[in-house]
């Protein structure tokens, strides 16, 4: 799959809902992503998110990530917190600017962890929730999700969930289920930036 249509037509053209880890980087974010894949996949949720900064702050996004996967009624499966494996990756690239090779080391980090998982347990698709984001590169996740589908030899899930007003949704969702929204994507770097930017 190379584009939004082709994703849709993939979806309709299932006759059975397929195992699927879903990477997830926040409760908000997956909210309209599990609703919708949900509808066409056996879905497990992965959390794995070391580049979150603070730890309380990594605690936070994911008790609220737990919450609501207690109400929709979907398994949360919780990765490590490997803080030091993050900053290994990104080291060089603290001064690169969001979206930039910094971000992409930290998805490709994530993503190839679920990767990973996904494969050591059965599952026939893995992707991510990242792309629902209006500040994410979705040809950037889908070009790493592609190469680890080839590196690993397990499917991958095309994704632009931002599409079809899925990120509007997200926020409607997170009003709905009292949803903590945070205001920085997580790591230390794009808190800094946030800062600057929110005081200019």
């Amino acid at each position: 799959m190379t584009n939004y249509k082709e994703f849709l037509s993939f979806l309709e053209s299932l006759d059975y809902k397929p195992k699927l880890l879903l990477h997830s980087c926040c409760g908000p974010c997956s909210s309209s992503v599990i609703e919708f894949l949900s509808l066409y996949f056996d879905i497990d949720v992965y959390y794995y998110n070391p580049n979150i900064y603070p730890k309380e702050e990594y605690v936070k996004r994911l008790n609220e990530q737990d919450r609501l996967l207690g109400i929709v009624g979907i398994n949360l499966i919780k990765g490590e917190y490997e803080d030091n494996l993050y900053y290994e990756k990104v080291t060089g690239l603290e001064n690169e600017p969001e979206g930039g090779r910094r971000c992409y080391n930290c998805i490709k980090m994530r993503m190839e962890k679920a990767c990973i998982y996904a494969k050591e347990h059965g599952y026939e698709y893995f992707t991510t929730t990242l792309s629902v984001s209006p500040h994410k590169s979705s040809p950037m996740i889908n070009e790493i999700g592609y190469n680890l589908e080839s590196k690993y030899d397990i499917r991958y899930l095309y994704s632009d969930f931002k599409k079809k007003d899925g990120y509007k949704r997200s926020i409607i969702l997170s009003k709905k289920y009292n949803l903590y929204r945070q205001d920085y994507c997580g790591c230390k770097f794009s808190l800094n930036y946030n800062k600057k930017f929110l005081n200019r």
